[in-house]
């Protein structure tokens, strides 16, 4: 089963207010079984737009874990607290074949 890719790109518009977001997304991801590979470092757009501020790669063993994860109370309770403390677009892609 390949493994899956969270992906999500995030302009942060209240920090104080993402900060809530930060103290319970992690702790999610990693009840879920989910491992950052990056998050927020230096980026460069090669083609194309600017990304936003942050970008953010999750895997996840596979894609319905990737998916039990966000559909948690866990992350429910960590999109509701960075609920209008960002703009933010997530994608869900599935990996290779191993």
């Amino acid at each position: 089963m390949p493994k899956a890719y969270w992906i999500a790109r995030v302009d942060v518009t209240d920090p104080e207010a993402y900060a809530g977001y930060m103290a319970l997304g992690p702790k999610a991801f990693a009840q879920h079984g989910g491992r950052l590979l990056s998050r927020g470092g230096h980026t460069v757009a090669l083609e194309g737009p600017m990304p936003r501020q942050r970008n953010v790669v999750i895997e996840f063993e596979s894609m319905e874990a990737a998916l039990a994860c966000y559909d948690s109370p866990e992350y429910r309770e960590a999109r509701a607290a960075r609920a209008g403390a960002a703009e933010v677009e997530i994608i869900l892609m599935e990996g290779l074949e191993p």
